[in-house]
């Protein structure tokens, strides 16, 4: 993936991963993610980022991505999946890989939120990652409605396919300087990527139409 989809939201400083014009998930931070289809959500970033993905995930598991679903986002090889036996276990590897500034993408699966410490330990050491190599995103997976304090931004995504269109509701439901905001992801119909509308726009136009607002080349 081209590395233009890079930009910076307010300075060079400051470099952040744009999934739509209005959908925009800083670098060097730890952001979360919820809902039944949180783990797409996460194959979704990785879609848009080059480089090796970190999956860190507890062995106990069961939802564990499959390469064959993986594949219709990102090639399932770009992928290390890590299972540490416990949740603080899971915290450090993520901090520690942050840290490294190895990889672009870090995800932890996790079991429940994490608290306050733990989260600002990981902005912080993905700020140190940025300083060494990679800016890094840190992205924590929690069941139900999230609720992990003192993350960057938190998005919740759920299927909502329509007959043969692929499609999900993506809300962003935290952020520090932006209101809650919902949008459908809809499925390209050439395959890969996902395009982002408002709801009321993709009911205008319909799920067979055309797309093109925010597409990325």
């Amino acid at each position: 993936m081209p590395t233009q989809l890079l930009s910076s939201r307010s300075s060079a400083r400051e470099p952040v991963l744009a999934l739509h014009p209005e959908a925009q998930l800083s670098l060097a931070r730890a952001h979360e993610a919820c809902g039944p289809a949180r783990r797409t959500f996460a194959l979704w970033l990785a879609e848009r980022m080059q480089g090796p993905i970190l999956w860190l995930s507890p062995p106990w598991e069961s939802g564990r991505p499959n390469p064959d679903g993986m594949a219709a986002f990102a090639d399932p090889g770009r992928f290390l999946f890590v299972h540490p036996n416990r949740n603080d276990d899971l915290l450090w590897c993520m901090e520690e890989a942050l840290r490294s500034g190895a990889v672009p993408l870090v995800v932890a699966d996790l079991p429940g939120p994490p608290g306050l410490t733990p989260v600002r330990r990981l902005h912080l050491a993905a700020e140190q990652g940025a300083m060494r190599g990679t800016p890094a995103l840190g992205l924590l997976l929690c069941p139900g409605e999230g609720g992990a304090p003192g993350i960057e931004t938190r998005w919740h995504m759920a299927t909502a396919h329509l007959a043969k269109t692929q499609r999900w509701t993506l809300t962003r439901s935290r952020a520090r300087t932006l209101p809650p905001k919902t949008w459908l992801a809809t499925r390209k119909r050439s395959g890969g990527g996902l395009d982002l509308q408002t709801p009321a726009t993709a009911d205008r136009v319909g799920p067979d139409a055309e797309k093109v607002t925010g597409q990325f080349s």
